[in-house]
C-alpha cells in the first residue's frame, strides 16, 4: 500500500482533483496538504480560522479551488503575494503546488498570522508571513491573489499598487461580484478569459495583467 493510499485525505483529494479535471500532485505534495488540513482542523477547534469546519468541505471548497488557481496561474511568475491570507487560501496550496514561487502571506490578524507561521513549519514550504496589513508592504510582486477578503473592493484597489508592471492580479470571486472588482482594479488592467472554478457554477478565477505604463 502506497503512502497516498494509506492517507484518507490524500486519497479523497485525488478523487476531487480527478472530478475537477485538475492535474494530480506528487506524493510529497499530498503529504504536505494532508498535514496542512490536520493543522487547520486542530486550530479551528479553538480559533475561528474558517467557517467551513468539516474536512470534506474544506477539501472540496478551499483545497480544490486553491489548487485550481495554482495550476491556472500564468507562466513567468517568480513572486506572489496572497493578500489577506486568512487561513492560507489560496497562498499555502499555491506554495505547495508551485515550489518555484516565492510566496508571501499577508495577514494582519495576530492569531491567523501565527497559524500561517505554524503552517509553514508543518508543511515545510518556503513561504513567509507578513504579519501586518498588506498595504504596508513596500515591494511589488509578479502576482497578487485575493480570495474572500473583507472589503474586497478596497483590497483590490490596494493590491493593484503592489503588482509589478506586466504582473498579474488573480481574483477568486463570483461572476456577479467581478465587475465591481474590475472597476476597483482600474481601467488599465487587461483581463484574460474567465476560468470557472470547481464545485460552483458562480465561482471564477479572473486574471488581469497590469500594463507597463
Amino acid at each position: 500500500m502506497s503512502e497516498q493510499d494509506s492517507n484518507p485525505s490524500a486519497e479523497r483529494l485525488t478523487h476531487l482533483l480527478a472530478d475537477a479535471r485538475l492535474h494530480f500532485l506528487q506524493t510529497s505534495q499530498y503529504k504536505q496538504l494532508s498535514n496542512y488540513l490536520s493543522l487547520i482542523l486542530r486550530w479551528n477547534a479553538r480559533t475561528n480560522l474558517t467557517s467551513v469546519r468539516g474536512p470534506e468541505a474544506i477539501l472540496s471548497r478551499h483545497f480544490v479551488e486553491s489548487i485550481a488557481c495554482a495550476q491556472a496561474l500564468p507562466g513567468g511568475i517568480a513572486t506572489l503575494l496572497d493578500f489577506g491570507s486568512g487561513a492560507g487560501f489560496p497562498g499555502i496550496p499555491i506554495a505547495i503546488c508551485r515550489p518555484d514561487l516565492a510566496v508571501t502571506l499577508a495577514e494582519s490578524q495576530g492569531k491567523k498570522a501565527a497559524f500561517l507561521q505554524e503552517a509553514i513549519r508543518v508543511t515545510g514550504i518556503t513561504a513567509k508571513v507578513h504579519a501586518a496589513r498588506a498595504e504596508t508592504l513596500t515591494t511589488q510582486f509578479d502576482c497578487v491573489t485575493l480570495r474572500a477578503v473583507d472589503h474586497m473592493d478596497r483590497a483590490v484597489q490596494a493590491a493593484a499598487h503592489l503588482i509589478s508592471p506586466n504582473g498579474w492580479l488573480a481574483l477568486l470571486t463570483t461572476k456577479s461580484d467581478l465587475p465591481s472588482l474590475q472597476t476597483a482594479a482600474g481601467p488599465a488592467f487587461l483581463w484574460s478569459e474567465l476560468i470557472s472554478l470547481p464545485g460552483s457554477e458562480s465561482r471564477i478565477l479572473a486574471l488581469g495583467r497590469k500594463p507597463t505604463t
